[in-house]
């Protein structure tokens, strides 16, 4: 059986246009995007937020690729480690580049939900089911 983990377990306060907690919802939907069990994916989450206090996109392209390598090892997260972080780093950059590092850009920038999902989606190691998770509960308070 599949666990759910929402933002409130993780203590994310997911408001229409709180950046911080959209960022943080978002970083962990990728995490437990992919396929690794959601109580690692939720404790590679808190080493990355909480512990290292990488909780923004500036925050998070910081880190060195052997700094969130690292991270994900201290939360047992190995299976995906090396593109994980790699992919981190380049949603971080992609954010920061194209979105002024914010998540509310992405939103002001498309026409509809299909449109805001469709750009998700464009960034690398965000898939469909990471779209899912994060529009989960976003989508409830962003449409």
């Amino acid at each position: 059986m599949t666990q759910t983990i929402s933002a409130n377990d993780l203590h994310i306060r997911l408001e229409p246009l709180n950046e911080a907690g959209l960022f943080k919802w978002l970083l962990a939907s990728f995490l437990m995007g992919k396929r690794i069990q959601a109580q690692i994916a939720a404790e590679a989450y808190r080493v990355i937020v909480d512990r290292h206090q990488r909780d923004t996109p500036r925050k998070l392209a910081h880190c060195t690729h052997r700094e969130l390598v690292r991270m994900l090892g201290q939360a047992h997260y190995v299976r995906y480690d090396e593109t994980t972080a790699e992919r981190l780093l380049k949603l971080a950059a992609r954010l920061n580049d194209e979105y002024a590092g914010q998540v509310t850009n992405v939103l002001a920038a498309s026409s509809d939900r299909r449109d805001f999902e469709k750009r998700l989606l464009a960034f690398d190691g965000i898939g469909p089911k990471t779209v899912e998770i994060f529009m989960r509960e976003a989508g409830r308070v962003l449409f």
